[in-house]
């Protein structure tokens, strides 16, 4: 499960805003070497990801920024589509590790180690624009890729399973599926850092943190299921 994608329409004016901050944590040294094509065209994605949004990837110009031939890029992607399918799910994958880094099992109890993991989510899609565009924004159908699929689902594995732990602590009889649980701490954890935890600064100001935001919509969401702060 992470079945929700983000078309690529408005990716390219929403990309702009957050290109000037992605370059000032520019990736320098980017550059073909031998043996490691794939990866200098990855970076070079990532790049125009960020100065552009997922809809000004092309295989020329990341071909170019590599310093390689046009050609180049084939010997690794059947196309543009395989190339940010690729980067997306090298963004998966980071995710992965700091939901997995953030719950820590669980501890010290399933509430607060869910807020721990919903501060991780927004510091990743700040800390990480253009791997959260590629993501989200660039319109690759997850289904379409299996590695991508695969990766997808480990993410949203972590927010399960936290799930099922908050769900856990509810009166038996009045536990509420998981799956729902995940899917709408999901969508407001997302929202909020779409919206107001962008690297380039919010699209409305708010009188708090985003992170305050989403710890005050989590325990109101969890307590309306009956789940304490201590579950």
């Amino acid at each position: 499960m992470w079945p929700i994608e983000i078309g690529a329409r408005g990716c390219a004016k929403s990309a702009k805003r957050f290109a000037m901050s992605w370059r000032k944590g520019g990736r320098d040294g980017r550059g073909y070497h031998h043996g490691n094509l794939r990866e200098a065209l990855i970076s070079a994605a990532l790049d125009l990801i960020g100065q552009k949004g997922p809809a000004g990837v092309t295989f020329a110009e990341a071909a170019r920024m590599a310093g390689v031939s046009t050609a180049a890029p084939y010997r690794h992607f059947r196309d543009r589509e395989a190339l940010l399918a690729d980067v997306a799910r090298q963004g998966f994958e980071k995710l992965s590790a700091v939901l997995e880094n953030a719950w820590d099992g669980g501890r010290p109890n399933a509430t607060r180690a869910f807020e721990r993991t919903g501060r991780a989510y927004l510091g990743f899609a700040r800390e990480e624009p253009a791997y959260f565009a590629s993501m989200f924004e660039s319109g690759i159908p997850l289904g379409s890729n299996p590695q991508l699929q695969a990766s997808a689902d480990r993410a949203f594995s972590v927010l399960r399973e936290a799930a099922e732990a908050a769900a856990a602590g509810a009166p038996e009889g009045r536990r509420p599926p998981a799956l729902m649980v995940a899917l709408h701490i999901w969508a407001m954890t997302h929202g909020i850092a779409a919206l107001f935890g962008r690297a380039d600064g919010p699209l409305r100001t708010i009188p708090m943190p985003p992170e305050e935001l989403l710890e005050a919509g989590l325990l109101v969401y969890l307590q309306g299921l009956g789940l304490g702060p201590d579950s």
